[in-house]
Order: C-alpha cells, then structure tokens, then sequence
C-alpha cells in the first residue's frame, strides 16, 4: 500500500486523456495543457516516442526535444540484428513486429526539423561533453511538459525539478524501486510545486516485498496555472478505458492508499 499523499487530486473525467498506446508508452495527462504547451521535453527516450508522436496529432506546434545516452548507433544496430534473428526465427510473423524491424527509420523520420534527439545523459551537475545538466535542459524553456524515464536517476533531479516548476505545465515521471525511495517521492510530492492529477502502476516492474509497485508513472500538474481541485480523487485506480496494461500478458496492479 501506498502513503495517501500519493493518491490524485480529483479531476473532472472530461480533463483526463491518454496519449499514446493502450500499452507501455502511453500516459494520461489533463488536456487542458495541451494547446497551452509549446514544447515537451522528454528524458529517457529509448525506442519508443509514441506519446510524443500522438501528442503532436494533437497539437502540431509543439516540439519535441529528447535527451538519452543510450539510444546510439550501436543501439540501433543490437536492435536491428536481434529482431533480424527473431524474424528468421519466426519469432515476428504479424505485421507490426515485422515493421519494428525497421524502427530506426522511423527515429530519423521523427526526430528532423523541430524534433530533436540529443544523445546525451540527463544529469544533475555536467562533469563531460556526454552529458547534460537538468538546468540546461529547462533554461530558456517555458510552457512546457516534462517526460522523465531515467531508470532510477531521477531522483537526482527532484529538487532542481521543483526550482524550475513556474517553466513547467505537467510532469510526467516513472519513479523506479519505489519502497527504497519513498521519503524522496513524498519530500517532493510534499513541497506542493505540482499536484498528483493520475498515478499508475507499470506492470513490468511487478510488486515488491512491501506491495508496492516497484515501478509507478504519477502526472503531476502545475496547480498555478491550471485550476486543481484541492480534494483528493475517491475513484480506484487503474481506471478502466483510461488505464491499461504496460505488460499485457501480466494482470495490471491495482492501487491501495492509507492514512
């Protein structure tokens, strides 16, 4: 179970909508920011930007700029020889996986013109040219939305995250080994900068000992630019037709909240 700070502020059901899949890579945000965002920036980006490219079905000004290390030339070249293999292996025999074969295609189709990829580490403080610092990402920024998928840095960047919240319209962020870090999630989710608007459990991180998800997706929004209701959500969560499974072989996680 899960500390009651964690549980959402209540929204109205016609605000919330989910961007992306019906599976991992999708997320539910308030559409209110949406034509009021001109940018959204995403840390973490692996071989998946589907939100982004729904994002932007939507609101076609908006830019995207990405930042991740580990999406490389060699990335590209493991992934294209392993799913190769699978094929000849009859491992991919529908449509889409066969075309995922092809995916790099798609990354430089997607990420030309005002979409950029920058293949470099998200950090707290730059020690060398193959990082980048969270204050030069957010420096001259506004109005934008804050995708972080880190796999556990995240927690570096908390603080530096809610010094530059007047920048930010909706976080959206994957905290990883919850119960290991959970003074730090309730430390920020406690300074108040954003309000929890929908939390979901990500299914391939499974529970842990404690049942807690070990993996949970929060979007969080800036309450002093969107109107946020002060009353915590009494819905459950996930919430059926807004919610769905990252892993869809494996039951979704259902949430549980205590005083």
């Amino acid at each position: 179970m899960l500390p009651k700070i964690f549980k959402p502020y209540k929204s109205l059901r016609k605000n919330l909508v989910r961007i992306g899949p019906r599976t991992d890579g999708g997320y539910v945000i308030d559409k209110r920011v949406i034509k009021k965002s001109n940018t959204i920036i995403t840390c973490g980006l692996n071989d998946d930007w589907e939100f982004e490219k729904d994002f932007l079905k939507i609101n076609k000004n908006c830019k995207i700029i990405a930042y991740d290390h580990t999406v490389d030339k060699e990335f590209w070249n493991k992934r294209f020889k392993k799913n190769l293999i699978d094929l000849l292996k009859f491992k991919k025999l529908n449509i889409r996986k066969i075309t995922d074969i092809f995916k790099h295609y798609e990354y430089k189709s997607f990420f030309k013109n005002k979409n950029n990829h920058y293949i470099k580490k998200v950090v707290l403080n730059k020690k060398n040219r193959n990082e980048v610092s969270i204050k030069q990402i957010l420096s001259n920024q506004k109005n934008i939305i804050l995708k972080v998928d880190i796999e556990g840095d995240e927690y570096n960047l908390l603080n530096k995250i809610n010094k530059e919240c007047k920048k930010i319209n909706l976080l959206i962020i994957e905290f990883h080994k919850v119960s290991k870090n959970i003074n730090k999630i309730k430390k920020f989710i406690l300074s108040k900068k954003f309000k929890i608007i929908h939390i979901h459990a990500n299914n391939f991180g499974s529970i842990d000992k404690n049942s807690n998800p070990n993996v949970l997706e929060i979007t969080l929004i800036n309450p002093t630019k969107f109107k946020t209701s002060n009353l915590k959500s009494n819905i459950e969560y996930p919430i059926p037709g807004l919610d769905f499974r990252n892993l869809t072989r494996r039951n979704d996680i259902d949430l549980k909240f205590y005083d």
